[in-house]
Order: C-alpha cells, then sequence, then structure tokens
C-alpha cells in the first residue's frame, strides 16, 4: 500500500477512533465543484499548486471549525503549509477533544495530500476594530488574534502528534478563548 494511503486511512481511522463518542457528526460532503471552488480561491503564499492539492482534500469535509486558507511558501525543495482555521462560529459545538481531533485530522490529512516538510496551524478571531481605525498600511491596526497553534513536522507520528495537542507541549492555547468557545465534556 502507497504510504499517502497508509497516511489517509489512519488519519481517517484516527478521526473515527478519537471522536466518535464525542464529537458532532460532520455536516455535508461539499459537492467536488465547490471542493474546488474553496481549494483555489482559499490557496495562498508562493506555492499555490500545494495549497490547491491540500485544499482539495480538506474541503472535501466541512468541518466544524473552519479552515479560512491555506497558505504553502517554499524555497527549493522544501515547503511548509499553514492551515489557517476560524475560531469563531463553528458549523456544530465543539469540545475540547473534538476540537483537537479536527486539528489532528486537518495535519494528518495535509501530510498525506503533498511531501511537504512541515504544517502549521493556527486559528484565529477576529478583533473589533472602531470607527475610524486604520486596518490596512503601515499604521495598521490588527484585525485577528491567533489563539491556538502547533507546528508538526513531517516524520511526527500522529499518536505523537495527538499526544502533543492533549498535553499541550509545543501547543499555543489561549485558555480564555478555550473556555468561553469550547464546550465542556471533553
Amino acid at each position: 500500500m502507497h504510504n499517502r494511503t497508509k497516511l489517509a486511512l489512519g488519519a481517517l481511522f484516527f478521526a473515527i477512533a478519537t471522536t466518535a463518542s464525542r464529537a458532532p457528526a460532520l455536516a455535508r460532503t461539499p459537492s467536488p465543484a465547490i471542493v474546488t471552488l474553496d481549494a483555489d480561491e482559499r490557496a495562498q503564499g508562493n506555492r499555490i499548486d500545494i495549497a490547491r492539492r491540500i485544499g482539495e482534500v480538506v474541503f472535501a469535509t466541512r468541518w466544524p471549525a473552519q479552515v479560512m486558507k491555506i497558505a504553502a511558501d517554499g524555497i527549493g525543495g522544501h515547503a511548509i503549509v499553514e492551515l489557517r482555521v476560524s475560531g469563531v462560529k463553528f458549523h456544530t459545538p465543539l469540545t475540547r477533544s473534538a476540537f483537537l481531533a479536527e486539528i489532528a485530522t486537518l495535519i494528518q490529512q495535509a501530510l498525506a495530500a503533498d511531501p511537504i516538510d512541515e504544517v502549521d496551524v493556527a486559528v484565529e478571531i477576529p478583533i473589533v476594530a472602531g470607527k475610524g481605525v486604520v486596518v490596512s498600511g503601515d499604521l495598521a491596526k490588527p484585525t485577528s488574534r491567533t489563539v491556538f497553534t502547533i507546528s508538526v513536522r513531517r516524520g511526527e507520528r500522529p499518536e505523537a502528534v495527538l499526544a502533543r495537542l492533549r498535553s499541550g507541549t509545543d501547543v499555543y492555547w489561549d485558555e480564555d478563548w478555550a473556555k468561553s468557545a469550547l464546550k465542556v465534556g471533553g
């Protein structure tokens, strides 16, 4: 069996096993045309081809926490991908365990879709800018805030990634956001 197929199957089994009793069911699967449109429109970076390829996999599922963009940047034979996820307005309520399972699955899908070196996941929430506040250019005030991040290099085993996510090792959490955004129960 091909390594990518093994990774994809492993991610699928992992997601099912870790979320079956705790996580809400994923919403409908988008049509292939919508998946391609999302992959094209949400791809960024100097390696758009990689971002689109990963997008074709990631956007085939309507995730509880929405993936907003996929940026791929590379130099020479090295490429890093960032998955930017929304930390508000989840499609279905999420517990901490279900959120972590989604993040782990997104990471495995990205690594299985392309031979990239690293996947960085960042979850953002909007910051309300007051009237008249400059939000672009040299004097811009931020319009979003990062509340969760993790970086995973190729070769890190899925169970090690999950252990890191659960323990918080080398993971950034805004605990105030987590307490308000994620439902109790996992």
